[in-house]
Formats: C-alpha cells, structure tokens, sequence
C-alpha cells in the first residue's frame, strides 16, 4: 500500500529471499514471490523510496500467503470497498493473510478480525482499540496467526518470516536464512510461541476446510461433480486444498474421496442385495468395471469374491 514502511517487508522477504535459492543468488528457486500494487501503479515508502510492482494485481492466482505492507494511518484508515470485497474473497478462499504495520487496520475494516486477537504496533493500539471493539490487540507478540489473519506489527516480521520457512522448507533452510541474516541460531530464537503456533493456527484453518470437503464428499458420494466443482463450492482453491488433505489424511482430495466411495460400496455389498451395476452407481463410478477395477487395486480382490466370502463368513457364524 501507499506510504507502506520499508522494515517489515525487508525482514519478511529477506530472510524467505535467502532460503529460496541454493546459494545465495537471490534466485526463486523453492519460493516465488511477486510485487503488487491496487492499481498497479508504483507506490512511495513512508520513508520516499518509489516501488515499481513486479507484476500486475492478480489475486486470483492459488497464492499460498497474501502479504498486506501497510504503513502511515494516513493510507490504511479509509481504504476502498473495491479493496475491502478483494480482502473478504481472499479470505473466503481460505489464502491466509498476512497484514504488516497498519494494514491490519484494512483487515479489521473488512470484518474479518471480529472475535479474534491481532497484533498491534504500541503506537496505533488507541486508535484501532476506538476503531474497531470487536476485536482484541496485542502489543507483546511478534505476530498472532487468528482464523486465517496473521496480524504483525512493524519490525516484528523476521520471526514470522523464518517459521514461515521452517514451515515450509524445513529447518536447515531457516538456519540458513538466520546465519546470513546474522541473527540469532535455531534453537536460540525459537520460543513455545514460534513455528509450532504458525503450524496449529494454519492446520487449524486448513483442517475446517478439509473437513467441510469430506462432510460434502460423504454426503454426495453418488454425485458426478469433479474435484474443481468441489473446490469452487468450497472456495479452497484446487492446489491449497490438496496441500491440506495431504497434511490432514495422507492423501489427495481425489484419493481421499475415492476411497470413501469404495468404502461405501463394500459396505453396500455386505449389507445390501443391490447389484455390482447399482452400487456403482449409488457411489459415483461411471460403471461396473470402473469400480471393479478400483475395488480390485484397492482391496486385492473383485467385488463379487468379496461379496462370496462375506457372506460365507456369515453364514459360517450363523451355523456355529
């Protein structure tokens, strides 16, 4: 944003700027980012250095974080409501966001901060508290990861930036990041409150989601509808949600809801007389080979010798 302060984006990009390369290059290797402005236009710093965006403003794309760099009250206080639906659809989508400085304030204007705790610069806590009640600050955190918000104040941002890569990278890649930052060493700046809370609060917002898809996937086990239909319903982009099935079950979304499907045929074929034809219909395979052959790769057996030996299973107990 206009009027953004240089130090929190220094030390949030740096430091992911070191860990993306295998030297120290600079090049984008493990991690990407792109600079972007509201109306792609180039932006003064609080301190009046020009910065020209690197891409054009694009927030449709399957972002992993979005970062907000707010700065002077001046530019953050009255933001546009072309802006605030941008933030709302980010935020509905699941991207978490991350606000520096002041742009917590855009945040907490969006109504996405309500009932949650947000970490605050000592020198605007007033005027946010008078601002927006409904909310809680926090002046002694380096950031707070609420609901889907990281909230960090200004000259806060190294920590958030090295969990962030100790997140996603690993921990030789945030040690790396630290040495060259000349910062502290892994274990010496590493709090109860440091990667293990990015980690909860993020697993946390992304199992919600995980667990609305499969609550939807076992509802509709007969449908026809694909993956992305999923996706758009459940406003999760396709890649962000494959990440969190992946964390949370093991598997794919896809893999996942196929075997919920094959799950539920078996239990068809035990409890029902319905045909192999009708049971691949009522779980959402185009036909009977089609769930032959997954039942066969699944369970190491056809569905009509599964069948035969459950209920000569049965029959055996009823006899004894």
């Amino acid at each position: 944003m206009n009027k953004f302060t240089l130090h929190p984006v220094a030390e949030l990009i740096d430091p992911i700027r070191f860990a993306a390369d295998t030297e120290y290059e600079s090049r984008q290797i493990f991690c990407q980012w792109e600079w972007m402005t509201w109306n792609n236009q180039p932006v003064i710093s609080s301190c009046g250095l020009s910065i020209t965006p690197t891409s054009l403003l694009n927030l449709e794309a399957q972002w992993d974080y979005i970062v907000i760099a707010g700065g002077l009250l001046e530019a953050t206080l009255n933001p546009t409501e072309e802006m605030l639906n941008a933030i709302r659809q980010l935020h509905a989508r699941q991207i978490p966001i991350i606000t520096l400085d002041s742009s917590s304030f855009v945040v907490a204007r969006a109504g996405l901060l309500d009932g949650k705790r947000c970490a605050i610069h000592f020198t605007t806590r007033d005027e946010f508290r008078a601002r927006f009640p409904r909310v809680t600050p926090v002046l002694d955190q380096t950031y707070i990861s609420d609901g889907g918000i990281i909230s960090c104040p200004g000259g806060t941002s190294i920590e958030l930036s090295i969990d962030i890569i100790r997140r996603h990278c690993g921990e030789k890649s945030a040690v790396k990041a630290m040495k060259y930052m000349m910062t502290e060493s892994g274990e010496e700046k590493r709090s109860p409150q440091g990667s293990d809370r990015l980690d909860k609060a993020i697993n946390r917002y992304e199992e919600e989601a995980v667990q609305r898809t499969i609550d939807y996937m076992k509802a509709h086990l007969s449908s026809r509808a694909s993956l992305r239909d999923i996706t758009h319903l459940m406003k999760v982009p396709l890649r962000q949600l494959n990440q969190a099935f992946l964390r949370s079950t093991g598997d794919t979304a896809a893999v996942h809801w196929r075997k919920i499907r094959l799950s539920h045929a078996r239990t068809l074929m035990t409890n029902t007389s319905a045909s192999i034809d009708e049971i691949a219909m009522l779980c959402g395979f185009s036909n009977a080979s089609h769930l032959i052959s997954w039942f066969r790769k699944h369970y190491g057996e056809t569905p009509a010798s599964y069948r035969k030996r459950r209920r000569e299973v049965e029959r055996l107990s009823k006899k004894g």
